[in-house]
C-alpha cells in the first residue's frame, strides 16, 4: 500500500537524524569500534549502579552494573533491540500479519516502543493530519484522544456505535457524501483515517465483533482510508526498561499466563460492578455488559444531562465518576451517560457508590 498520500508535508520532509543513524551503527558494531560520534553521556557518571526488582511471584530481576549502565543510556530511536525483537515475534505469533513478509518499500510491519498509547497517538496524528482534513472517529471516544485532536484543526466526523462497537451502516452513511474514486483527488478531502478502540472501548467497554471488523475493513479498502486502532486493553501495559527483562524472564507463555490472571481479576471486578448496578440502579439506568477493559457505560433514565449529577451532587456524596459529555466530540452537548471504573474499588465500595448514586437519581427525577 502506498502511504505517501496520507502524510503531512512536515512528515514527508523528515529525514533520518545523522546522529541517530550513527548511534544505531555503534549499537550494531563490534566492540573494537572506537566511537567519537554520539553525544552519549559517560555511563561511569550514572548515580544508579545496581537494582533488584521483585515481581508478583516472588522472583527477582537483577540489574547488574553493566545492565544498569545500558538501561540508563540512550538507545536506538525505535527502542531497545531485544525488546523490539520480542514484541515483533510476539505480534507474529498472535496475529501473523501478512505485512511481515513484505519488503520495506511495500509497507513491511514495523514496531516502535512509546511511553504509552497517548504518545503513540500524538505521533500518528502529527504525521497524518493537516488543518482541514477529514477524519472518522467512533463515538463516544476517550476524552484524551479528543483533546489531542481538537488543536489540530481537523474535521472530526463521528460514527455511531452500540454494544457491538462501530455500526457499519453509520460508517457507510458518513462515507456516502463521497465516491470511492474521490480518494484519488486531493481536492475532495476524503477521510484520511478511522480512529477506533477495537477491544474494551473507553468509556463503553464494548468490543468490535469479527463480522463488523470485516465490514469496516471492506469500507476502508473501498474508500481508501487508514484504520488507526488504539488497543490499550488487549494486554496489560508495562513501564519501559523493566519490560525487556521481565519478558525475557517470563517468556511468551509466562506473559500469556500473567495476562490471563489479570483478565480473571478484572472479570470478577466487572461482575461485582454489574451486580451492584443491578441491585441499586435497575429501573433507574441501563448499561452494556463490557467485554473488555475496566468500565461500565451507564445511561440514566429520565435525566438528559448527567453533568451536574456526577460533577456536583455525587462528589458531595463522596462518589467520583466521569460525566458522559467529555467522551463526545461536542463536549458541551448534554449527555445522559456516565462512566464508572471498576478497576480499583472493592465490590463493597461499588455497592455503596451505586446505592448513593441511586438515591441522588431518585431525588433528581
Amino acid at each position: 500500500m502506498n502511504y505517501s498520500r496520507f502524510l503531512t508535508a512536515t512528515s514527508a520532509a523528515r529525514r533520518p537524524s545523522a546522529v541517530r543513524v550513527l548511534t544505531e551503527i555503534l549499537n550494531r558494531g563490534p566492540k573494537s569500534l572506537i566511537s567519537l560520534a554520539p553525544g552519549s553521556p559517560n555511563p561511569n557518571t550514572f548515580p544508579f549502579k545496581t537494582a533488584s526488582i521483585t515481581i508478583e511471584d516472588g522472583k527477582t530481576i537483577q540489574f547488574g552494573e553493566e545492565m544498569m549502565k545500558r538501561a540508563l543510556q540512550y538507545s536506538q530511536s525505535a527502542g531497545i533491540p531485544e525488546l523490539l525483537s520480542w514484541l515483533t515475534q510476539f505480534q507474529v505469533r498472535l496475529h501473523n500479519p501478512p505485512t511481515v513478509q513484505y519488503p520495506p518499500s511495500r509497507g513491511q510491519m514495523d514496531v516502535c516502543v512509546t511511553c504509552g498509547s497517548q504518545e503513540g497517538l500524538s505521533k500518528v496524528f502529527e504525521m497524518l493530519i493537516n488543518p482541514g482534513d477529514n477524519i472518522l472517529l467512533s463515538e463516544p471516544a476517550y476524552s484524551g484522544t479528543l483533546q489531542a485532536l481538537h488543536p489540530l484543526s481537523c474535521n472530526i466526523i463521528s460514527v455511531s456505535s452500540d454494544e457491538n462497537g462501530i455500526i457499519p451502516k453509520s460508517l457507510q452513511e458518513k462515507l456516502s457524501q463521497w465516491k470511492p474514486e474521490d480518494s484519488q483527488n486531493p481536492m475532495k478531502k476524503t477521510p484520511k483515517f478511522l480512529y477506533t478502540v477495537p477491544n474494551g472501548n473507553n468509556p463503553t467497554g464494548v468490543s468490535l465483533t469479527s463480522d463488523r471488523k470485516q465490514e469496516i475493513y471492506k469500507l476502508a479498502r473501498q474508500y481508501d482510508f487508514l484504520i488507526i486502532e488504539d488497543d490499550p486493553y488487549y494486554f496489560l501495559q508495562f513501564n519501559k526498561l523493566l519490560i525487556s527483562q521481565l519478558l525475557c524472564q517470563w517468556g511468551e507463555e509466562g506473559f500469556l499466563a500473567h495476562a490471563e490472571r489479570v483478565a480473571d481479576f478484572y472479570r470478577r471486578q466487572r461482575d461485582a460492578a454489574l451486580a451492584a448496578a443491578e441491585r441499586w440502579l435497575s429501573g433507574l439506568a441501563e448499561w452494556y455488559v463490557p467485554t473488555a477493559a475496566m468500565f461500565l457505560w451507564i445511561k440514566v433514565k429520565g435525566i438528559s444531562d448527567t453533568k451536574k449529577l456526577i460533577e456536583e451532587k455525587a462528589i458531595k456524596k463522596q462518589v467520583l465518576m466521569v460525566p458522559g459529555n467529555v467522551f463526545y466530540v461536542d463536549s458541551s452537548a448534554p449527555s445522559a451517560y456516565f462512566r464508572a471504573s471498576f478497576s480499583l474499588a472493592s465490590p463493597e465500595q461499588m455497592s455503596v457508590a451505586f446505592q448513593r448514586l441511586a438515591q441522588l437519581i431518585k431525588e433528581s427525577l
